[in-house]
């Protein structure tokens, strides 16, 4: 009598699916929002981003860091800390800057993707579910293009955008003009971004440094809901500041141009001593040499900005010094 044949098995389906990434599972978003003085708008700025998330139905947390305000800024924040868990609180020791705070929010971050954004909400929440998405689909750093800023000094719109011209005509990698601080940045690129431990961080040219997948998303800025702007044109060094320090990082041009014009002023004064020689004139010499002078310590300033940029990396000081924390743990750069 033949044996019963068992029915042939098929294949065993694997119980352990592909594995997926950050963007396609359940992920957390961090946003890190460096602030001074803002007690004007915070209250308005953390509904208005606790709206989003709920509506999106995404985890999140809110890193509030406080760049050493003298306002009530701090007392609102533990006041709505309190409601809030997600509401988080790095206080720096002394004010340190904009890209050194959000520096300082990046590395308390747990989120899958970091997204960091001015506090004076003219950066609007509401696009946060657009930049996700962008990364959802790849992308692992998605920056915002202001089309249109309301709000803002006319020359003080003008000036900035030829100093984002310069830097970037100079500068050895490509950098949107336009691209403020509302960016997000995939768990990835703040990894590598931890690994650059430079003084006067440059956010707008370090993350198109690090390079990926880059995408674009396309914004009207609003004007201030309340306060004033910490960044004026006139009693403000920190444009000129973000100007140098944007320059500086990526650029060898400066040192370039250095070189043309003491070659140039070289044949000249050649020249104009050939002249002097010939028809004398004491009062030539005068301007001459002040122009000469002059020169010289435009050109020393600028090898002076380079040299004190390798000065501060080589110290080894820390780029921030954070005071206390709420609801994040205690560490410094």
């Amino acid at each position: 009598m033949a044996a019963k044949k068992s029915p042939a098995k098929s294949p065993a389906k694997s119980k352990v699916g592909a594995k997926k990434s950050p963007a396609q599972k359940k992920a957390l978003i961090s946003v890190v929002l460096s602030f001074r003085n803002e007690a004007d708008v915070l209250p308005e700025l953390i509904i208005r981003l606790e709206d989003v998330f709920a509506a999106e139905r995404l985890d999140y947390e809110l890193i509030f860091v406080n760049d050493d305000s003298t306002d009530e800024s701090l007392a609102i924040l533990k006041k709505s800390a309190v409601g809030n868990k997600r509401i988080k609180i790095a206080n720096m020791s002394r004010r340190f800057g904009v890209d050194e705070c959000v520096l300082a929010g990046i590395s308390y971050a747990s989120g899958d993707a970091v997204i960091y954004m001015d506090a004076d909400l003219q950066d609007p929440p509401g696009l946060i579910p657009e930049l996700i998405a962008k990364w959802r689909d790849g992308a692992e750093v998605v920056y915002t293009i202001r089309t249109q800023r309301e709000g803002e000094n006319a020359l003080r719109m003008w000036i900035t955008r030829q100093a984002y011209r310069v830097i970037n005509a100079s500068s050895e990698i490509d950098m949107p003009v336009n691209a403020g601080n509302f960016r997000l940045l995939s768990k990835l690129v703040c990894d590598e971004l931890s690994k650059l431990p430079e003084w006067d961080p440059y956010l707008r040219g370090l993350i198109p440094f690090i390079g990926y997948r880059q995408e674009p998303v396309y914004y009207h800025r609003a004007a201030r809901v309340g306060g004033v702007t910490h960044f004026t044109l006139f009693n403000s060094l920190n444009p000129y500041k973000t100007f140098i320090s944007g320059l500086t990082s990526f650029s060898m041009a400066p040192i370039f141009l250095i070189f043309l014009i003491g070659g140039s002023i070289s044949v000249v004064s050649l020249f104009g001593l050939l002249l002097a020689g010939l028809f004398g004139g004491s009062m030539a010499w005068v301007w001459f040499v002040l122009f000469l002078w002059g020169s010289l310590l435009f050109c020393l300033g600028f090898v002076g900005i380079y040299v004190g940029r390798t000065y501060k990396d080589s110290r080894g000081r820390p780029r921030y010094i954070v005071k206390d924390t709420i609801g994040l743990p205690q560490k410094n750069a």
